[in-house]
């Protein structure tokens, strides 16, 4: 039988296939049942920076200045006293993960700037996290800020917390980055031993009818899996850091293309919060069985095996696949005449 185990952030799973961070793992007992499942790691809801603000009860105070004035205010302010537990709440999560399962416990902060993340990164890390996702949802609204600054913010932010806590620190990229590959490189040498490709942000949809901007969530699908290859593929071999992919992940077929791109784990959250956990068993158990029939000893053997260091013809990852995509699809006229 072939096996399963990886290895992430220096840390041994019994398999490559992660719980991303979503409500699934919000509870210890659908921790226990994703461990149950086969899952090797789990990575909790994130903790958001605006919820350690309100701990500190100085946004809070600033959020509900002149709302008594404006009643209608309220309505756009987010409820975060109770998501997610709170601060203290979600310690009380980590701990008691950690007493109920075996499998690692990653924990998640959600945020833009330093601030408190850093102090919170070390409580984490005390209430027993084998270690933590960084999850910067940094939006560059601003004109005058530039790209240099943005990657400044990311790498000064990593840099801090891994000097306050000694448990490995993954960061969670965003897809929009011009150079994708230089800030995954200073990443690592700011000291993150993880990069995982790519957040799903999720963006406002307009209705037309009341005029207003109203949020919309929407699962991913395996088609959204092609960007995440195609970068894992060029990283790989290229940055010291961990690659781990999150978006797009579904199946067997899934995991069989994350591996051979060159990341050690395949995280999975929309076809849990589909199917249910249960699909978590069934995926392993087709993903064993595809390396049985292929004769793979491990998961490890494929590893970076289509990257772009392995490929013999590198072009593929470059312009020339783009040029040759547009070229493979034949234009039937025909086809509006049925």
């Amino acid at each position: 039988m072939s096996d399963l185990t990886s290895q992430y952030l220096g840390l041994k799973l019994k398999s490559p296939l992660v719980a991303s961070a979503c409500p699934v793992t919000e509870s210890v007992s659908n921790i226990r049942e994703l461990e149950d499942a086969g899952i090797g790691a789990v990575v909790l809801p994130s903790l958001f920076e605006e919820q350690l603000e309100l701990e500190s009860r100085a946004l809070d105070e600033d959020l509900w200045r002149g709302s008594e004035s404006f009643p209608e205010s309220q309505s756009v302010l987010p409820d975060l006293h109770t998501y997610n537990l709170g601060p203290d709440g979600y310690l009380n999560l980590i701990n008691d993960a950690k007493e109920a399962v075996d499998i690692p416990v990653i924990a998640s902060l959600n945020g833009v700037s330093p601030g408190g993340w850093a102090e919170y990164a070390r409580l984490m890390e005390e209430a027993g996290a084998d270690a933590i996702e960084l999850n910067i949802y940094s939006i560059a609204t601003e004109p005058a800020q530039s790209a240099v600054e943005v990657e400044k913010g990311y790498v000064d932010l990593v840099r801090q917390v891994t000097r306050i806590v000694r448990i490995p620190i993954a960061v969670k990229l965003s897809q929009f980055f011009s150079a994708p590959a230089n800030i995954a490189m200073r990443l690592g040498e700011a000291g993150a031993g993880g990069v995982v490709l790519f957040n799903r942000f999720y963006q406002p949809d307009f209705d037309i009818e009341t005029l207003e901007v109203v949020p919309r969530l929407t699962l991913s699908h395996s088609d959204e899996l092609l960007l995440r290859l195609h970068w894992t593929a060029i990283l790989y071999g290229h940055v010291h850091s961990d690659l781990a992919i999150t978006g797009g992940v579904h199946n067997a077929t899934d995991v069989v293309k994350c591996m051979m791109a060159g990341a050690r784990v395949a995280m999975m959250a929309s076809a849990l919060l589909h199917k249910g956990i249960p699909h978590a068993a069934y995926v392993l158990a087709d993903l064993r069985r595809w390396l049985d029939e292929h004769e793979y000893d491990s998961i490890q053997q494929m590893c970076g095996s289509m990257s772009r260091r392995s490929a013999p013809d590198p072009t593929a990852f470059e312009r020339g696949n783009y040029m040759r995509v547009l070229s493979s699809y034949t234009f039937r006229s025909d086809a509006f005449h049925r």
